[in-house]
């Protein structure tokens, strides 16, 4: 078939024979901000109106490449981003120890030394992660098969320690990063294709319970309990099923949060402690998942 080389009457500018000034009066229109694509116009996609496309979009994009991925379950685990191994912990107090033999009656100094000294007792929850995310990974019978998948808040701390668990073992994993106002970075132990970055934490708090069949819950600060009230509060409402959630460290947590007072005031019911489990370890932690699931009829195995 042979190709129709008629000039469109909209392929070419106003000539200017017709209109001396037409090629500048193009120009000019052509520039505005108003001429671009929606969805190549920066101002416009980042404007108040158009917050509603971003959130979809936010939800979009990773829910359709864990699909991709076959991703079927989740493990969540949360935890502190600042519990690190205790190789790293023990550097960081040995500096802080030469810091203060130049300058011992420093008051900062001596508050820094008792946090280092308290972060190196928590390296044991980063190897526990760590062990965690290497027994959920072993579970699956490949590198691909990814029905039960570790996922995370994709930083470093509890969160790299899970990630690197299963890592270890040759298994997919998930990190959730978050925009935020500081520089950050994922860490190294997260498959490249399943680490996504969020601009909305209410749409990375969907995604953490979308697919997640247990959390794991490691010690950890106000991210930690933002991630782990919400979920109480989504079973205890009945907006979410129910699913353990896993408290690893009993001293911490009672320690951090007096449940038993909460019921005894009576501003939570006495079932809704058993909403929670408490765990000393991964293999402990990973038991109880399977055999939850296992009595629901919903084993994940």
């Amino acid at each position: 078939m042979q190709k129709n080389k008629t000039v469109l009457p909209w392929e070419h500018p106003k000539l200017q024979e017709e209109d001396p000034q037409s090629l500048e009066l193009i120009k000019t229109i052509m520039k505005s901000p108003t001429y671009a694509m929606a969805e190549e116009d920066k101002e416009f996609i980042n404007s108040y109106e158009a917050r509603g496309v971003r959130l979809e979009l936010d939800y979009l994009k990773p829910e359709l490449q864990m699909k991709k991925h076959g991703i079927e379950h989740t493990i969540v685990v949360f935890g502190s981003a600042r519990i690190v191994e205790k190789e790293t912990a023990m550097k960081r107090l040995s500096a802080i120890g030469e810091m203060l033999q130049k300058k011992p009656n420093n008051r900062d100094l001596l508050h820094e030394l008792y946090v280092a000294e308290r972060m190196v007792g928590k390296s044991i929850y980063y190897d526990d992660a760590r062990k965690f995310g290497q027994l959920v990974g072993k579970s699956g019978k490949s590198a691909e098969d990814c029905r039960v998948t570790i996922m995370t808040g994709g930083g470093p701390g509890i969160m790299e320690a899970a990630n690197r668990g299963a890592y270890d073992v040759g298994a997919k994993s998930i990190g959730l990063n978050i925009k935020l106002p500081h520089e950050q970075y994922p860490n190294p132990y997260i498959t490249p294709d399943l680490c996504f970055l969020f601009h909305y934490f209410a749409i990375r708090k969907l995604h953490f319970l979308n697919r997640a069949k247990a959390l794991v819950i490691y010690p950890g600060g106000f991210g930690t309990f933002d991630e782990l009230f919400e979920t109480l509060t989504l079973i205890q409402t009945r907006k979410s099923q129910t699913i353990p959630v896993i408290l690893v460290g009993k001293s911490y947590w009672n320690k951090a949060i007096d449940f038993e007072f909460l019921k005894d005031e009576g501003v939570i019911a006495p079932q809704d402690t058993e909403i929670i489990t408490f765990a000393d370890n991964a293999e402990e932690a990973w038991q109880f998942i399977l055999s939850w699931h296992q009595e629901q009829g919903t084993p994940l195995l």
